[in-house]
């Protein structure tokens, strides 16, 4: 399942944050993401490392080429993630 989310919104995914961005898990939508990973196996991933509904994240560094990996602080640890993987994290 997709999600359908507008830019101008305060809702977005973590993949389209740039660097300085801060905000709250809202939710994670595996399916979003283009991860070799099934949706669940992705969603299982993030909340072992901290992705879970209200944790608080800020993407610290974005990688040279092609802004990838990101470096994302959530909560007290920083975690590098791919930006296609990133789109599975709903933000607000």
């Amino acid at each position: 399942m997709t999600i359908d989310l507008h830019e101008s919104g305060s809702v977005r995914l973590l993949g389209h944050a740039r660097r300085g961005f801060s905000g709250t898990v809202h939710a994670l939508k595996g399916g979003n993401a283009e991860s070799s990973l099934s949706a669940a196996e992705l969603e299982s991933r993030l909340i072992e490392l901290g992705f879970v509904e209200g944790a608080h994240v800020e993407v610290l560094h974005e990688g040279l080429i092609g802004r990838d990996p990101i470096a994302v602080r959530v909560e007290n640890i920083t975690v590098a993630v791919r930006r296609r993987e990133a789109m599975a994290v709903v933000v607000i």
